[in-house]
């Protein structure tokens, strides 16, 4: 008893700050950093100046406020108190600009801890907040400065080393796919298809690794292949209502069938694993950070390779092939498959929408 007991609590950790917390950090990665690219895109397609200068300048108030809306998003996760909630967009803004120097080949860089740094600083932060909370008469200075304090010294012994581990393991990813574009195309496309179709957020996870270039675009199509793909098999039961939920949604709301029937996972995953490679040695489709791991949701992986990628006849037409049409098309075969040999019938991938 007492070992299920440690057990569950074990679980219920886990799902509190991998799936609460990082799911919430991709709430506020969204609001913000993702807004800022989407915006920024935007500005170079209007004509109007003063308009297309706007769009600019909300950019970049949304970009600078980042770390600050990570921390309360994370903090807000975990059912922090006000003061601590409040004191955490200190907590994220100073975590978010902590990093270290890094010697390359190209000379030494400053890099900062980014989302992964708020991420640790912040659920530190918010749960000795938390202890303190509304424990003393003078909660209105005692809470927000514990708060800050213990954000702000785990911000300080760690955030040096998480920008290091990030941008060392971004780098690696980035230049093994620039050398292995067959074998990373398959291997990041379906990885980070399937982190987005879990419950944990494959946005935060590609910005805090900081994946770029090459990577990134085959992320993209990786999330891409996974709802454009669900929203493609699942048609029989799901109808319109499911192509916009799932498409332009999320295909996590599969998770529930999948975890009744896994096989139904199959068809996109695999056409992941087809469009991952066609986008790095075909089309040379790029992307950064956040917006790598997002897909076809908002339609904002498509906007991020837009941004990333020089434009082309190729690109508009991978963007159109590799994130829409294919993803659709392959998913159908492999699942029509599945269907044939009994493995897949209708009614498996049925949502109450």
């Amino acid at each position: 008893m007492a070992e299920q007991a440690k057990q569950g609590r074990v679980k219920r950790l886990l799902h509190r700050y991998f799936i609460d917390a990082m799911g919430a950090m991709a709430l506020g990665l969204f609001a913000t950093l993702l807004l800022s690219t989407i915006l920024s895109t935007a500005a170079k397609y209007i004509p109007v100046q003063w308009l297309s200068d706007a769009l600019v300048e909300m950019a970049g108030y949304a970009s600078k406020a980042t770390g600050m809306a990570i921390g309360v998003a994370i903090a807000q996760a975990l059912g922090a108190h006000p003061f601590v909630l409040f004191a955490c967009t200190a907590v994220g803004g100073a975590s978010y600009a902590m990093g270290t120097t890094i010697t390359t080949a190209a000379g030494d860089i400053a890099y900062s801890a980014g989302p992964a740094g708020v991420f640790f600083a912040v659920i530190v932060a918010a749960e000795v907040g938390m202890l303190v909370s509304k424990k003393t008469k003078i909660d209105i200075l005692v809470t927000p400065i514990v708060t800050l304090a213990s954000g702000y010294i785990v911000a300080r012994l760690i955030c040096p080393a998480v920008a290091y581990v990030m941008y060392w393991l971004g780098d690696f990813i980035n230049t093994a796919t620039e050398l292995q574009p067959l074998l990373m195309g398959i291997v990041i496309a379906v990885v980070v298809g399937i982190i987005l179709t879990l419950p944990i957020s494959s946005a935060a996870i590609c910005a805090m690794i900081g994946i770029s270039g090459l990577a990134g675009g085959a992320a993209v199509v990786g999330c891409c292949a996974q709802m454009i793909g669900f929203a493609a098999i699942s048609f029989r039961e799901n109808r319109w209502g499911g192509v916009v939920a799932q498409g332009l949604g999320t295909s996590m709301l599969q998770m529930g069938n999948i975890c009744k029937k896994p096989q139904i996972w199959i068809p996109p995953t695999l056409a992941a694993a087809v469009c991952g490679p066609l986008s790095t040695l075909v089309f040379g489709l790029r992307c950064e950070g956040v917006s790598a791991g997002m897909g076809t949701c908002g339609l904002v992986g498509p906007l991020g390779i837009i941004s990333a990628t020089e434009h082309s006849p190729m690109m508009w037409i991978g963007i159109l092939l590799l994130c829409i049409v294919l993803p659709a098309l392959l998913s159908i075969a492999f699942n029509e498959i599945l269907r044939a040999i009994g493995l897949v019938k209708t009614g498996d991938m049925k949502l109450d929408l």
